[in-house]
Order: C-alpha cells, then structure tokens, then sequence
C-alpha cells in the first residue's frame, strides 16, 4: 500500500464543486467523490462550518486529511468530508461569516483564502489495505459509527439505495417509524437497526450477501412490515415508551399471532400506571410474558432490613435462623398476582427456600 502527502490549494479543492442528486457531491477539477456511499451526511452546525473558515481565513493549520486513490486515478475522501464541504461551500458562496461572504472580501484576502493550503494523505492499494487504513483512522479518534464503516467496507449499488430510504432525517424510514427507533438516521442508526431486524444480528453477512444488488427493496419493504405491525398490534401510540424497544425481533418471532388489540391496550394502560415496571418493556412483556423485560422494582435495602428485624431473622419457610446476606426478599404476593413491591408484601426467605418457591 501506497501513502503519500500532497499539497493542494483551496482553490484547487473547490474547483468544480457540485452538490446535488444527479452527480453527488464533487470537488477538485470533479475528480475528488467528497460523498462516497460510506460516508454520513453533512453534520455541521453553522459553529463548527464557521470555525474552519475563521481557522483558514488566521492561516492556521487545519488538521490532515485522508482521501483514497481509485482504480480509474480519481479519488473518494475517507477523513475530512465535514471540513471540504464547509470550505467548499464558503467558496461557492452558500454562506458567509460575520456577515461577509466571499466575494464582500478584498481582493486580497479573498486571494489568501484561495491560496491556503490543505495537507491531504492519499492512499492507494487494495480494497482491504485500504480499509485497514480507515479503520485505523477510525480507531485513532476520526470516530464513525459501526454502520458507517461497514458501509465503507460493503460500498455498493445496494448501500447507495438503502441510504436513500434510511440515512437522512428527512429520509421515509425517519417520517415512517421516528417514533419508535433510537439513534440519529444521519448516522446510520435507522440503517443499522433496520438490517440487524432483518438479519436477526447478522448485519456484516446480510451486506456482504448483498453489496451489488440493485436496489434494497426487500429491507425496505421488511422495515414498512414491521411498522404496520407495531400500529396494528398496540393501537395507542405511547411514543416516550416505544421508542428503541427491539421491535424487529419481536415481529419476526410474533408477527403471525393473533391478538385481542383491545385487550392489549388494557392491559398496556394497566402496566403504564404500575410503578413497579420499566415502561419500556411493556410491549416486549405483553408478547413474551417474560418478566425480565420489565426489571420489576426491586427491595430496598432499607425495606429487607426492617423485614429481617421483624422475622428475628428466620426464614418464614424453614423456620431456621440465617445472617440477612444469607437471605433474600420476596413477593409474599407475586407481582404478576397484583403484589406489590412494598415493606408489607415482603418476605425475607433463605436462599435455599425462595429458589425451591420461584421453581414451583
């Protein structure tokens, strides 16, 4: 593999900038690809974009750029995509910075600006020596996120279409299910969540597999699915509690049953108003009946303390005295009965005698 440091002006960098849907986003004569399919949408704030140009406007040094050679000589930008754009974007005179634009500037300053140079490793070789190099970037603090770099790694007609679908906070996947995912679709959240629902966690596979399909249709397809299914199965939105609930694997393994809706949203407004659950795992809980998801509230310590006291720290079952580590607190009442998680429902069994009553 091949790494050399070249030198170029931003002139020469905004020279030919493009950014629209038919061409992607191009600089430097047109042979520089500032978007490749990997990388993640234009991020700044109008702070960060005005601080790299207040820092070239100073001459200051702007940190190192990467960018990688292509087989036909042109190159893709694998570190410094925020700072081109925000440059190129002075140049074409999108913004300005304290009220002045580029062309209000004096000729010479405007010419200083132009001149500055930018420091830009270039890389070439092969796919993986190449991707060694970016994931060592990555590492060295440049940090993207996992689904970034794997789509720097499956880069491809099928990366380039899902992103239509799942990578920009105007994009259908965010208008379609905000409500009910985590993480930011700009970084590639939505995409990644959406492929491991599909993949059932194996999301390197399923893009391997995929990486010159035409189209992702089918995750897109799959992604609507699961939505439909949210809505049709828990009728009343509850947006602060469905949100980053693992819905996917939950409609892989559900989405055949049939349900009483009504008797679910009952049974949903019940648990809301239970202090003793964590409302996120209501939905999951509702399909699966395992409690963990619902992490019931715990026994203080105080509360154990005060039912050891009074037991004279005997077990209620065996009889037999025990140290209060030796014991644990219990549900005289279970929950799933209405019991609740207070001094007067607890219990302080031993060891031996609540693990013999949670097996029964």
């Amino acid at each position: 593999m091949d790494i050399i440091l070249k030198e170029i002006t931003v002139r020469e960098l905004a020279d030919g900038y493009k950014d629209n849907a038919e061409d992607g986003v191009v600089g430097f004569g047109g042979k520089l690809d500032i978007r490749p399919p990997y990388q993640r949408e234009f991020i700044y704030k109008d702070k960060e974009r005005n601080a790299v140009i207040d820092t070239v406007t100073k001459y200051f040094p702007l940190n190192m750029m990467y960018w990688a050679v292509r087989e036909d000589g042109d190159f893709e930008i694998i570190d410094g995509q925020q700072r081109t754009i925000s440059i190129c974007q002075y140049v074409n005179g999108d913004f300005s910075v304290d009220g002045l634009a580029i062309h209000n500037l004096p000729k010479d300053k405007k010419e200083k600006i132009l001149n500055y140079e930018l420091s830009i490793y270039l890389c070439s070789g092969t796919d993986s020596e190449k991707l060694d190099w970016f994931e060592t970037i990555n590492i060295a603090g440049k940090v993207l996120t996992n689904q970034e770099l794997r789509n720097a790694v499956y880069s491809g007609s099928w990366v380039s279409d899902a992103k239509r679908y799942f990578s920009k906070s105007t994009c259908a996947a965010y208008g379609l299910a905000s409500d009910y995912l985590s993480g930011s679709a700009n970084r590639q959240e939505y995409l990644e969540t959406a492929i491991k629902w599909l993949s059932g966690g194996n999301i390197k596979d399923y893009m391997s597999k995929h990486q010159h399909d035409k189209n992702a249709n089918e995750l897109w397809e799959y992604f609507k699915d699961v939505i439909t299914w949210i809505e049709s199965t828990f009728t009343k939105k509850r947006k602060k509690f469905m949100k980053g609930v693992d819905w996917g694997s939950l409609y892989n393994t559900y989405k055949d049953e049939k349900y009483d809706t009504g008797e679910i949203e009952k049974e949903s407004a019940k648990l809301i108003l239970d202090d003793d659950v964590k409302k996120s795992g209501i939905y999951p809980y509702i399909l699966t009946r395992d409690e963990k998801y619902l992490s019931i509230r715990a026994f203080t310590d105080a509360m154990k303390q005060k039912v050891y006291e009074k037991q004279k720290g005997k077990c209620v079952v065996c009889k037999k005295h025990f140290e209060i580590e030796e014991m644990e607190a219990d549900h005289i009442k279970p929950w799933h009965e209405g019991g609740k998680t207070t001094e007067e429902n607890c219990q302080m069994l031993c060891k031996e005698c609540n693990r013999r009553k949670s097996g029964r």
